[in-house]
């Protein structure tokens, strides 16, 4: 398929861009002719993103939850391929748990991934981003909208995330810089899915609760990033897109027996 959108010459930057969904909006991008930059805390895996990508991209490891070192590295990737036009904020952590059965190390471990660490990436990039044109996407999560069981910790903190989108969009608009969030639904070949429905009993019924009947792909994920980061959606602002086959829209009760069953494998 012929690729619709041209982001040559621009400089986009992926946070938690060295796997899965945010590995494939970072690969989607550098498709579409934009020098790429991601971040992840491993070394290891920041050097095989960056190989993969290929066209000059760049990397350098950090962790989210350390606002010096997201900054070192935005820094780094600017003098290496120019200001930043586009902003991605993906990295995340999750793990399944009651509430009563994790401590709050673990709860305050997921927060501060999720909801600092797209602080601290929105807060550090901004003076990269500050001119109209620039767009700073965050993932959530379906979790930020459907309560679900052992998510209590996700459950708030991308609903922390999503929130942050809006009130973003709302101080730097009038800068010029669009804040939108993007919610992926079930989606195969990820982590998430691996440890939210680890069995096919489980996958089966994540699957039928969805109301197209199937689970979402990467690469669904990264069009709706390239979407939004087009002049396309240059009137499009504090918006949270979700990309999951109405899953967001029938609720969490088809996830929640899921779970239960992928449990008991």
């Amino acid at each position: 398929m012929s690729q619709p959108f041209d982001f040559t010459g621009r400089h986009v930057f992926v946070a938690g861009g060295t796997t899965g969904i945010n590995f494939g909006i970072a690969a989607a991008f550098a498709k579409a002719g934009a020098h790429v930059s991601v971040l992840s805390r491993a070394p290891e895996k920041v050097a095989a993103a960056v190989e993969r990508l290929g066209r000059g991209a760049w990397g350098q490891p950090a962790d989210v939850r350390n606002y010096g070192a997201v900054a070192a590295a935005l820094a780094g990737a600017v003098e290496h391929s120019g200001p930043i036009d586009v902003l991605v904020s993906g990295a995340a952590g999750n793990f399944v748990a009651p509430a009563l059965g994790m401590s709050a190390n673990g709860f305050k471990a997921v927060v501060d991934i999720d909801l600092l660490g797209t602080f601290n990436v929105a807060r550090a990039g901004f003076q990269h981003l500050r001119r109209p044109g620039a767009a700073l996407i965050n993932i959530s999560a379906p979790q930020a909208v459907n309560a679900l069981v052992q998510q209590a910790h996700v459950c708030a903190a991308k609903a922390g995330v999503d929130m942050l989108t809006k009130c973003l969009a709302i101080e730097w608009g009038p800068e010029g810089v669009r804040v939108n969030g993007i919610i992926p639904g079930p989606i195969e070949g990820t982590e998430g899915m691996a440890r939210l429905a680890p069995s096919e009993e489980a996958a089966a019924s994540v699957r039928g609760s969805v109301p197209l009947r199937r689970y979402g792909t990467i690469e669904d994920v990264a069009n709706l990033a390239l979407f939004l980061a087009s002049p396309l959606a240059g009137y499009i602002n504090g918006a949270i897109v979700p990309v999951d086959g109405g899953s967001t829209a029938a609720g969490s009760a088809g996830l929640v027996p899921a779970m239960t069953a992928g449990n008991r494998s």
